[in-house]
């Protein structure tokens, strides 16, 4: 599985993820350097998120949203 993560990393080419993440084993990865600064985090959201994920990820939430799908 490929997943992206957000990190920051300083002049001295230091990395630092904004999440923590748990591998079975060691990892390749490719590292793309923006030229933007990195915005501002909000916690917020990230926090909240395992709490609204137990109202979320339920099958009648998928059932009222259902009609804003696409046809498959």
């Amino acid at each position: 599985m490929i997943r992206t993560i957000e990190a920051i990393i300083d002049e001295h080419g230091s990395v630092s993820l904004l999440e923590e993440i748990e591998l079975p084993a060691a990892r390749r990865a490719f590292v793309t350097i923006l030229e933007e600064l990195p915005a501002v985090q909000d916690d917020t959201a990230l926090l909240s998120e395992a709490s609204l994920a137990q109202d979320w990820n339920k099958p009648e939430e998928d059932l009222a949203w259902a009609h804003l799908q696409p046809v498959r």
